[in-house]
């Protein structure tokens, strides 16, 4: 989406063990870049997350990630720069970015523990993870993203950097991607609306079988739509909010302090480091499910 999108740069597309080994997400990363035409530079990051073994996703997107059609390799070759080291450097040379996460934030708190300084250089850090006070995907409590690396979304959480959270919420009920809308990209007749169906159908059985809904749920598109154009989200609110580490019962829940209840004195000296630093983070709870589709069909047409 960004990448099709007029008046967007993007300088930088960074990898990591999410979904998929990261080596297959830089070839993935690679190959959509080439489909949209672009020569962007892509940087493979961390093999795994900072304190634990990585957990793939592929019981949901299949092996590749792309639901296991066989796309053929891409031409180009990652850059040489690490991700973290890429990030850094990127965000020093445009200061006011806007950084986009779509998967475990390993890379985005590698670079923040190189230079901690650079969280106040990000204009805008939109995180597509998290399940603020609801059900988790991956968990009853968590959102794979979060999940795969609580540590590293900690360190996000607690650096300063303006996050605005796009939970998996964001992407259920209306804001699916229903059979008839499937076939509106379809019918775009496009090689890019193909392919976003196409790489999803692996996702869109997974989905069904998790949660009873028919048709696409896409929490990245939704992340970027919310990164293109923030007049998209309805309600969106500021709240302390911090990442559950140590419990293996609720690991990875995105806890928000939704009622503004951590200053409270029972609750002050759990939550006093991030009283003491004053960041809040941008919690979206609601979107315009059309316009988040018009903004999709937009990239693909």
């Amino acid at each position: 989406m960004a990448l099709r999108s007029p008046g967007v740069e993007v300088v930088g597309i960074t990898t990591v063990a999410g979904n998929v080994a990261v080596r297959q997400a830089s070839r993935n990363a690679l190959y959509t870049a080439e489909l949209c035409g672009s020569s962007v530079p892509v940087f493979t990051g961390a093999e795994k997350p900072l304190t634990r073994s990585h957990w793939s996703a592929d019981w949901f997107h299949g092996r590749d990630g792309l639901g296991d059609h066989g796309y053929p390799a891409p031409r180009r070759s990652p850059g040489k720069m690490g991700a973290a080291e890429a990030i850094v450097e990127l965000i020093e040379a445009y200061p006011g970015i806007v950084m986009v996460t779509l998967g475990p934030l390993t890379n985005a708190a590698l670079a923040l523990q190189k230079r901690p300084e650079i969280a106040k250089k990000v204009s805008r850090c939109v995180v597509m993870g998290g399940a603020p006070c609801c059900e988790g995907n991956v968990t009853p409590a968590a959102e794979y993203n979060i999940w795969c690396d609580p540590e590293a979304a900690r360190i996000v959480a607690r650096s300063g950097m303006p996050v605005e959270l796009v939970g998996w919420h964001l992407c259920r009920g209306e804001a699916v991607l229903n059979l008839k809308e499937i076939e509106k990209v379809m019918e775009f007749g496009t090689a890019v609306g193909k392919f976003a169906i196409e790489c999803n159908s692996r996702a869109q059985e997974a989905f069904h079988v998790q949660t009873g809904e028919h048709g696409i749920s896409l929490p990245d598109p939704v992340a970027m739509a919310v990164a293109l154009d923030a007049s998209i989200v309805t309600v969106a609110s500021e709240h302390f909010w911090d990442v559950e580490t140590e419990s293996e019962l609720t690991r990875g829940m995105t806890v928000v302090d939704r009622l503004n209840v951590a200053r409270d004195e029972r609750n002050r000296e759990v939550w006093a480091a991030q009283i003491a630093a004053g960041h809040k983070g941008k919690i979206v709870w609601t979107i315009d499910n059309g316009r988040w589709k018009e903004e999709l069909y937009r990239g693909l047409r």
